[in-house]
């Protein structure tokens, strides 16, 4: 009868022993979880229609600069009205007004300076950094003889 109880404590020992031993060895005990990685802003991509902004000189038409922008933004930025018409408007404003635009040599012309000033001053509008880079698609002038009547 001793015998049959002390096997019995034994087998109890020993399956108690493996069951601890197999939760240790396969990492299920309680481990502090890894830490977790510092995640980027969410950012998105969107392309804006394209706009045509005519260019005047001496006191006429002389074409059209038809320009398709694009521009990354964070997602998560809460901002009451979307960046796209601000975005229009400063690209309209700044290509119109500016005044050293040779656009028969647009290969001199300051293209990443004029799309980091249209990011800033749109983010200056929305008193928000929303919008993170400027993307220009397309940039091509019409000469006004170009256009059919």
């Amino acid at each position: 009868m001793i015998k049959l109880i002390a096997s019995c404590v034994w087998i109890c020992l020993l399956t108690s022993a493996a069951a601890y031993a197999a939760i240790f060895v396969n990492g299920i005990h309680a481990a502090a979880p890894p830490p977790k990685e510092q995640s980027s802003p969410a950012m998105e991509f969107k392309r804006l229609p394209a706009i045509s902004i005519p260019m005047i000189a001496d006191g006429a038409v002389q074409g059209y600069v038809v320009a398709e922008l694009g521009y990354t933004y964070d997602q998560n930025a809460k901002v009451p009205v979307p960046p796209d018409a601000y975005l229009l408007d400063e690209t309209f404003r700044k290509v119109y007004s500016d005044t050293t635009i040779d656009f028969r040599h647009l290969e001199k012309y300051d293209v990443n300076g004029m799309t980091k000033d249209l990011a800033q001053r749109v983010n200056q509008r929305l008193h928000a950094a929303v919008i993170k880079d400027v993307l220009v698609q397309a940039m091509n002038f019409v000469p006004k003889s170009d256009i059919p009547k």
